[in-house]
């Protein structure tokens, strides 16, 4: 009865700790983020179009295409794949995504897409491309919206995120599409 009671109470307190204090210190914390931790909003004439950190689904010809989603887009459900490189579903999957891509690319080889392209993230939600992930879409955008590539590619290269110390540079998709949306 003894060992009972001690589990119970142990219980009770993890109980309390894991469902009452820190999810409590955490919505303290998130407080005196930006935003209140919410997440950074991205507007557009005063209309909010989506979420500065994660990823949205672009699929039509005219627009920059983001990364495969696990999850697809689902920040309700945000995961990965779980499926390592040499399980023959994802390979599967990897290899549709390839062909889907060199179908309306077909002016690319399979050895010139990048694999953000092709492979989701962790998360299954990140927001941003490689810059070379962003280029080899010039020519199908440029076409897609009688525009002149270099416009296009110069709008690019305008929205290239360089990492101030140590990192990858990577080109956020949304803010590329809004901008592409102003372009004239």
């Amino acid at each position: 009865m003894k060992n009972i009671f001690s589990i119970l109470k142990f219980t009770l307190f993890m109980l309390v700790l894991l469902a009452v204090i820190y999810p409590m210190a955490i919505f303290g914390i998130a407080q005196l983020a930006p935003n209140k931790g919410k997440g950074e909003t991205v507007t557009v004439n005063g209309k909010v179009v989506g979420y500065q950190k994660i990823g949205q689904k672009f699929d039509k010809s005219h627009y920059f295409w983001g990364r495969p989603s696990a999850v697809d887009y689902n920040a309700a459900g945000s995961a990965g794949s779980n499926k390592g490189p040499s399980n023959a579903d994802y390979l599967a999957l990897v290899q549709k995504r390839i062909d889907t891509f060199l179908i309306v690319h077909s002016y690319l080889k399979k050895s010139e897409i990048p694999s953000d392209m092709v492979t989701a993230s962790g998360s299954g939600l990140d927001p941003n491309i490689s810059p070379k992930g962003a280029l080899i879409q010039v020519k199908r955008v440029a076409a897609t919206r009688k525009l002149s590539e270099e416009k296009v590619k110069a709008l690019v290269k305008t929205k290239i995120n360089t990492p101030t110390v140590m990192g990858t540079s990577t080109v956020n998709v949304l803010e590329l599409n809004i901008a592409l949306d102003e372009l004239k």
